[in-house]
């Protein structure tokens, strides 16, 4: 039952048209794609912003579905712009949504988006991953950002929550456009599928026991799914996984195209990330980092080794010289007292399945105020 659990939780969370001249037709995208226009977010639309869907390319040739948060209220001056992605295995409809709605809300052009192979974005096989290609859909959407004609691209941000966290961090690493990164309860998920959770298979012997299972499921069914969120519960679940099945299987957070609230995530689809590991160079990131975990959350190791390894060059799990950070004053580590992982999804909720009164645990206003004196 504990080997299960585990596999379902790393699973869950691990989880275009052209004219002539090159240039992308919006329009054709859109059809293509088909996207959903009505409201279908697990939030209410704030009445202090305008929505609308959007589509944009990457540099691999896959078309990202986002929905473009714009503050209601006019601006002579270009604004700030926000990406926003995860968590991992998740849609623009749960969770980036609302982080893309919120700083919106305090005066930023932001956007949420599916990555590649997710929700209503292209790609097959469908929740598939890869680490290069996600780092790019990051990119992308900061070209898009920076065309848009309401947006300075001199000050464009971030945001990657949970498994979305550590790639932000790695396009931050590669990509100087991003002046402002904030990683939110925070995964790094080519540690944690090389390594299983808290470095216990950090051995050769458990990883190659892995990547054996692997290579046998690679011609015995390689699109079988896996993971999404155990349902029922077992009563002997971790309460991270209760945490889990709080969010993603109840009417808090459930949404029809999110692999985390139904089959889950491609068993196969994470392989390359066991050998891959995102954060290698984030100690040389200039721009500013603000890291953002519960102080009650299972992943929160993730967060703070980076936080570590970005200011003083070294930190548990990272086998790389000291190499400390050319600008380490701009770099936060901010732990939300008596939060919990999913509690940074949506602010949290007394009780289970969402019910009872929200707790309110993301500091919005502080967030914004990170972006704005950065961006």
């Amino acid at each position: 039952m504990k080997k299960s659990l585990l596999l379902a939780a790393v699973a869950c969370l691990a989880l275009a048209g052209c004219t002539s001249n090159g240039e992308t037709k919006q329009e054709d995208m859109n059809s293509k794609l088909q996207l959903t226009q009505e409201w279908d977010k697990v939030f209410q639309l704030s009445d202090k912003v305008n929505h609308r869907k959007v589509t944009f390319n990457t540099q691999y040739g896959f078309t990202l579905a986002a929905d473009l948060y714009e503050p209601k209220e006019a601006s002579a001056k270009k604004l700030p712009a926000i990406a926003v992605s995860g968590p991992f295995g998740a849609t623009k409809e749960q969770s980036s949504g609302l982080y893309a709605m919120r700083m919106a809300e305090r005066g930023f052009v932001a956007i949420a988006f599916d990555p590649s192979f997710t929700g209503e974005s292209s790609g097959e096989p469908r929740r598939t991953a890869s680490p290069d290609i996600n780092t790019e859909d990051f990119m992308a959407a900061v070209d898009f950002l920076s065309t848009l004609s309401n947006v300075d691209p001199n000050r464009i941000g971030i945001i990657g929550i949970c498994g979305w966290g550590g790639i932000a961090l790695n396009t931050a690493a590669i990509d100087t456009r991003i002046k402002a990164t904030v990683a939110s309860t925070m995964y790094d998920m080519t540690r944690v599928s090389g390594n299983g959770y808290f470095d216990n298979d950090d051995n050769e012997q458990a990883r190659h026991t892995a990547r054996e299972m692997l290579a046998k499921q690679r011609l015995t069914d390689a699109g079988a799914m896996a993971g999404g969120v155990v349902d029922p519960l077992p009563a002997d679940a971790p309460q991270f996984v209760k945490d889990y099945h709080d969010y993603y299987k109840t009417a808090r957070g459930y949404h029809k195209r999110s692999g985390n609230s139904n089959d889950g995530w491609r068993v196969i689809g994470t392989q390359a990330f066991a050998n891959t590991r995102f954060l290698y160079y984030i100690n040389e990131i200039r721009s500013a980092v603000l890291i953002m975990h519960g102080e009650k959350a299972h992943s929160r190791y993730f967060g703070e080794a980076a936080y570590h390894y970005m200011v003083d060059g070294k930190a548990e799990g990272y086998n790389v010289v000291n190499k400390p950070n050319p600008v380490p004053d701009n770099k936060q580590l901010l732990i939300i007292p008596g939060a919990t992982h999913c509690d940074l999804y949506d602010g949290g909720f007394t009780g289970q399945a969402g019910k009872g009164e929200p707790k309110n645990l993301i500091p919005w206003d502080k967030l914004a105020e990170f972006f704005n004196k950065n961006l």
